[in-house]
């Protein structure tokens, strides 16, 4: 009777048995008439000690000049090994070679990063790329998590959209029965439908944005999670963020921790993501970093280099809230004490990673939408349903926006936000 299949990353309750794993060869190193072959079969990689003696000379020699990931089915028992990472290792009885591969095109040389996002449907199978995908699978665990155990209702989103939501220039174009429609910027302005009918959402999914940006933080297609809360207002909005992001982290730590080793990170800076974080007015900042010398216009945006001043003198995520109306969507409610302040929030991530929460209040009140939508030079025409929320039964509310990728590649501590998706698009990149 053949031995049980089981996983690498069950091996720890089976030692001292006879088991099965399938999976592929990763590396291997022969010393003498021993063989040591490491087999990875997506759950984690084992060391498979294989013995010529025990397995006769043709098996034994055709293990040994297999390529990398040649898939097979190994035999054996297993062991302790307090060497390895993983504690245990296979000593191998016999094994069955499936499908051989020669050639594998990534080597333990040095390669670019355009000849391996040319191989992205391979190197996702690397130790570093399998982790970062532990990660953000662990992240989008967190953040369902977190909605569904707090009140909230998934809430989709169309794909296909007849408007734009953060600006017309960043608009994927495509024709739709001979009408132009547009690829999601953002499920927002949809997630504010959903508020008023269920009172608290989320809107989870793919959006789009077409910057001409190569930068390490963008990407043309990319998910976000954006809850929407009926009567909310700014401060319910950031305590929210703040409470989520902790919540999140948490869970990525607690649960990703050998991921998180594997890609070496610094675990401590993300066990230090509590409650509260340092808030902050955008003039508040502004007067920061003209203190340290990096001064802004107070009327103009943030760049990476102000968030990274910033956020170098704490060590968790910053809010910056009250930004110029300018520079904020159409949708931003303005501050009613000050209308050249938006009532809108950034949280800011240390280390660099910069904003990776943006969000506030929407405005409710539909006369200074009519005006806003006028002087964002949007079609009236396509925000007819938007409008309608206002006129029948608008109330205060918000929510915010948070890049899963951005977040990903924060928790990860790795310096490029393309490494955080299987298949990145990027404005050079549209394969595989």
């Amino acid at each position: 009777m053949p031995a049980p299949v089981t996983t690498i990353a069950a091996l720890s309750a089976h030692e001292g048995q006879l088991v099965t794993l399938r999976g592929w060869l990763y590396n291997s190193a022969g010393k003498g008439k021993i063989l040591f072959i490491q087999l990875r079969d997506g759950s984690g990689i084992v060391q498979c000690v294989c013995n010529k003696a025990e397995l006769g000379d043709e098996l034994f020699e055709a293990l040994k000049h297999l390529g990398q990931e040649s898939s097979l089915i190994v035999e054996g028992t297993v062991r302790a090994d307090t060497r390895s990472k993983l504690g245990f290792e296979l000593h191998v009885s016999t094994a069955r070679i499936v499908t051989p591969a020669t050639g594998y095109p990534i080597t333990p040389k040095e390669h670019g990063p355009a000849f391996l996002h040319d191989h992205r449907h391979l190197w996702v199978r690397s130790r570093r790329q399998a982790a970062i995908l532990r990660v953000r699978h662990l992240a989008v665990q967190a953040i369902r998590n977190y909605f569904d155990g707090h009140g909230f209702t998934l809430f989709d989103a169309p794909i296909f959209t007849p408007n734009a939501c953060e600006g017309t220039s960043t608009l994927f174009e495509t024709d739709y029965f001979g009408r132009p429609a547009y690829l999601s910027q953002s499920g927002q302005l949809y997630g504010e439908a959903g508020a008023f009918a269920l009172g608290k959402v989320y809107v989870f999914g793919p959006t789009f944005r077409a910057e001409k940006s190569g930068t390490r933080r963008h990407l043309t297609e990319f998910w976000m999670v954006e809850p929407e809360i009926a009567w909310a207002e700014l401060e319910e909005i950031m305590d929210l963020a703040e409470d989520f992001l902790v919540e999140c982290t948490g869970h990525v730590v607690e649960h990703g921790r050998g991921a998180l080793q594997e890609l070496e990170r610094d675990i401590s800076i993300l066990e230090n993501v509590r409650k509260p974080f340092p808030r902050m007015s955008y003039d508040d900042a502004c007067k920061i970093l003209a203190e340290i010398g990096h001064p802004v216009d107070p009327e103009d945006d943030f760049g990476s280099p102000h968030e990274t001043e910033l956020t170098k003198r704490y060590d968790r995520p910053i809010m910056v809230h009250r930004y110029p109306t300018a520079v904020k969507a159409f949708y931003m409610k303005e501050d009613p004490a000050n209308p050249v302040r938006a009532l809108g929030v950034d949280v800011l991530a240390p280390e660099g990673y910069g904003e990776i929460i943006g969000g506030g209040e929407r405005e409710d009140r539909i006369d200074v939408l009519l005006r806003k939508i006028d002087e964002h030079k949007l079609p009236m025409s396509s925000f007819e349903w938007y409008l309608d929320l206002r006129r029948y039964g608008s109330v205060p509310h918000g929510g915010f926006g948070l890049g899963l990728e951005r977040f990903v590649t924060w928790m990860c501590g790795i310096p490029h936000i393309r490494e955080t998706v299987p298949f990145p698009r990027t404005i050079d990149r549209l394969t595989p």
